[in-house]
């Protein structure tokens, strides 16, 4: 599947992407997902009290 997806964004940019380096994007997304979601979580409830 990861390399369907790799061969259709090469094909819509025109540019030569690599498996390898799409799972590595894809890493790095979703645990930036998962760690702003955390934060969203905790310091969220705080800075809804502090409004209001």
């Amino acid at each position: 599947m990861i390399a369907a997806l790799a061969r259709a964004i090469s094909r819509a940019t025109g540019t030569n992407v690599d498996v390898e380096t799409l799972k590595i994007l894809m890493i790095f997304s979703g645990a930036g997902l998962l760690i702003s979601l955390v934060a969203a979580m905790i310091y969220g409830q705080a800075f809804n009290a502090a409004l209001f």
